[in-house]
């Protein structure tokens, strides 16, 4: 429990400033943004969809519906590629979680890594796809803030919606990250011997079909640094583990077509792979050294079972385990809503977060004689006051890469 508490406490200062960045970008960003600058098929719009990705929020479920509107708006395939690998393998909160609990050198490759590997997996779409006219959507029904203050919207994005997001996989990846620690013994990886380029296939492996956010990877890594796994094969964790999901597969081939999948995997694989060896072989092997949950240099240290963390990362850490049981229970007891004859309830699987609410409501809102639509995230629903085609509802919802279920 000690080893919980202090894991918890020193990612929460930064977890919560991460919040907050998350939330600027969110509320003061337009999202046309985005659209306005990668419809062209050239290297450009690459590197853009790329950049604009790294600071992004978005896990690989919820860069999903993301990406996909930004196709159907104008953005290039090559784009959509690259922005759909470099925003969910790194956040602005996971970026400085990564430097709170494994250092400053940590905190730059890994973006770096993100960045390139979606550069080139969108340069190879691009390069080997044939171009493609698409026509621009009227965004004519873009989900607009619920609130004109700003303070407001952006207190609820940060501290609410990206809680609760992100906030299961945290406390998974601590919980994980607490067992290494705990039970496995001491140089374990090390006493095994095994070349760099085994071990980072081995964490690859699981890594890929393993489903866990950017933020939640961190202790997971930390800890098997700690029990002797190299940083390169760490790296590879932090990087395939997020880029990965079997939805994201799943709609990539959908969308985009069978060869950009394999550019699409392909890229998250090698590029973590060479971004490890990299690390293994030509960075410094003290840079990236973990020898307690702390980062190397930090003020803390564990000694056995000691509480380590300051008071205000103490405090920081009740702070975000408020938020953490806020969410739980804002989801646990949302209110039923009684439903009238005008409204009917579709089941639709795959949505995991608020970022999957938001764009199948805006989706559903956009079709013919639908008067507004609320999603039950909890329960999978969306209540539709209206009568909707069953069929156009269907199609709005596959093509966001989400299972309609049909009426309940």
């Amino acid at each position: 429990m000690i080893t919980f508490i202090n894991m918890l406490s020193q990612m929460a200062p930064y977890l919560l400033l991460g919040f907050l960045m998350a939330g600027l970008l969110h509320v003061f960003v337009p999202s046309n943004f985005f659209e306005r600058h990668l419809s062209k098929e050239n290297f450009k719009s690459v590197l853009l969809a790329g950049l604009i990705g790294i600071p992004l929020p978005l896990c690989s479920c919820g860069v999903i519906p993301t990406a996909i509107s930004l196709r159907k708006d104008g953005a290039s395939r090559g784009a959509t590629v690259a922005f759909m690998i470099s925003t969910p393998q790194i956040g602005v909160d996971s970026i400085i979680a990564t430097y709170s609990m494994m250092g400053l050198p940590f905190a730059i490759v890994r973006p770096l890594v993100a960045l390139l590997t979606s550069i080139a997996g969108g340069a190879v779409t691009t390069w080997f796809s044939k171009d493609e006219i698409v026509v621009r959507q009227n965004n004519c029904c873009e989900v607009k803030s619920k609130t004109k203050n700003k303070l407001v919207e952006l207190l609820r994005y940060s501290f609410i919606d990206l809680v609760q997001n992100i906030g299961k996989w945290l406390v998974i990846g601590l919980i994980i990250g607490t067992l290494i620690t705990v039970l496995i013994p001491d140089s374990f990886f090390a006493s095994l011997n095994l070349p760099s380029i085994v071990t980072m296939l081995i964490v690859l492996a699981i890594a890929v079909p393993m489903y866990v956010c950017s933020t939640g990877s961190i202790p997971i890594a930390a800890a098997l640094i700690m029990k002797g796994l190299s940083p390169g094969a760490a790296l590879v964790l932090l990087i395939a583990g997020p880029g990965v999901s079997v939805a994201s597969l799943l709609v990539v081939g959908k969308s985009l077509g069978r060869k950009q999948l394999l550019f699409y995997l392909g890229s998250i694989i090698i590029g973590s792979i060479i971004g490890g060896l990299f690390v293994d072989y030509f960075l410094p092997r003290e840079w990236f050294m973990i020898t307690s949950l702390c980062e190397a240099g930090s003020h803390c240290a564990i000694e056995g079972s000691a509480l380590t963390a300051s008071w205000f990362e103490i405090i920081s850490g009740i702070i975000l385990v408020l938020l953490l049981i806020n969410a739980f229970m804002l989801k646990l007891f949302k209110k039923e809503k009684n439903i009238d004859d005008n409204q009917v309830i579709y089941r639709i699987d795959g949505m995991s977060c608020n970022h999957c609410k938001n764009s199948v409501e805006k989706a559903i809102r956009g079709l013919e004689n639908v008067e507004n639509v609320e999603v039950v995230l909890g329960k999978k629903e969306a209540v539709v006051t209206g009568k909707p085609s069953d069929e156009d509802v269907k199609k709005a919802v596959e093509e966001l890469g989400f299972e309609f279920k049909g009426r309940k």
